[in-house]
């Protein structure tokens, strides 16, 4: 189990980059969900040990992680979101190479691990090609292989499959899902249905705070009831967004479809959405832009 309690991060410049995030992370996946600069790096950061919090504390098991980071890096498995390799160097040797710095002195060991490794993440055909000539699905396939080198507890991958064709996000979320039943993995991601696809337990993250935690399809049902639907014309978008609580909008044969959030029957031809974790998600957003607003108010 890692335990988080009121961890907090800020900046340099005032920053409050993580405001008292509070969580119980169980064995398995667990999706950790937010837009772009909610904080979920400097959350991934803090928990690999590259950075250390302003406040707050930071437990796995028995460990002490802030007090102890080189514990941890020892049980730790890390794909952070850009990560450098040697490019003209091949997918074994570059395994090879980073085994010894994660501590297998033993050469038979070494090979056993590398090749198993390239088996598991598909890239035995490859071992020998230069990293540079990789892929995306490729490098990100590297990128998990060199974070079970050790046979890791905890596994933090952050924005995995952003940019990636559908077929590789699929490889590579299935291979995540075999790794998820046996230790901690923390699935940092935007994407909402890298979550929904894969975790048990999930997390909204949106300015620095834990806006939201639970089970995906509990927080599904808990949602129903209070997001509609309407198919309007692409130029009655502003006033819509004047007049309800807009939480997305999509294209469809060249109309809007739009979702509004809204305890009740609105009317006016709204229909209601079973919903998905999409519409919880951007429900939770919502209710965060609002938030601000009203406290100034």
């Amino acid at each position: 189990m890692l335990e988080l309690t009121a961890v907090t991060h800020i900046y340099a410049n005032g920053t409050r980059a993580l405001d008292d995030v509070t969580l119980s992370i169980p064995k398995g996946m667990y999706g950790l969900l937010g837009p772009n600069g909610a904080g979920k790096s400097t959350l991934m950061r803090s928990l690999a040990t590259l950075q250390t919090p302003t406040s707050g504390s930071i437990r796995f098991g028995e460990l002490d992680v802030i007090a102890n980071p080189e514990k941890l890096r020892e049980r730790l498995g890390y794909l952070p979101q850009d990560f450098g390799v040697y490019p003209r160097v091949s997918a074994y040797d570059m395994l090879d190479h980073m085994a010894v710095l994660k501590g297998i002195a033993s050469a038979p060991e070494r090979k056993e691990t590398v090749e198993t490794l390239l088996n598991q993440t598909n890239l035995w055909n490859v071992r020998k090609k230069a990293i540079a000539g990789f892929s995306g699905g490729m490098r990100q396939r590297f990128g998990i292989a060199q974070a079970l080198i050790g046979n890791p507890d905890l596994i933090i991958v952050d924005e995995p499959t952003a940019g990636l064709d559908p077929e590789e996000r699929n490889r590579f979320l299935n291979l995540l899902a075999e790794i998820g039943d046996r230790v901690v993995v923390i699935l940092s991601t935007h994407i909402v249905e890298d979550v929904s696809d894969l975790c048990p337990r999930m997390a909204v993250l949106a300015a620095g705070r834990i806006q939201l935690e639970g089970a995906p399809l509990e927080l599904i049902r808990q949602s129903r009831g209070t997001v509609w639907a309407k198919t309007i014309e692409r130029d009655q978008l502003d006033e819509y967004r004047q007049r309800y609580e807009l939480i997305s909008t999509r294209l469809f044969a060249g109309r809007t479809i739009v979702h509004i959030l809204s305890p009740s029957d609105p009317g006016e031809g709204f229909e209601a959405v079973d919903g998905g974790l999409e519409d919880v998600y951007f429900s939770t957003l919502a209710r965060t832009r609002r938030a601000p607003v009203a406290e100034a108010a």
